[in-house]
C-alpha cells in the first residue's frame, strides 16, 4: 500500500495556488515581455513628472 501521491500536472498546480493566493503574480515579469507592448499612459518618466505638486514647479 503507497501512501504517495500522484504528481500533479503544472495546470492542477496553478488551480491549486490561485484557490489559495490567487491571480497576483502575472505569468511573465516586466523583462521578459516586449518593452514596446507597454502602452501606458503613465509608464516611464511622464508618470513621474505629473506627480510633482504644483509648487514644486
Amino acid at each position: 500500500m503507497s501512501d504517495e501521491k500522484p504528481a500533479e500536472t503544472p495546470a492542477e498546480r496553478k488551480r491549486r495556488l490561485e484557490a489559495v493566493f490567487g491571480d497576483v503574480l502575472p505569468d511573465t515579469t516586466s523583462d521578459e515581455r516586449d518593452p514596446g507592448s507597454e502602452s501606458r499612459a503613465d509608464a516611464g518618466d511622464e508618470w513621474l513628472k505629473s506627480q510633482v505638486p504644483p509648487h514644486h514647479g
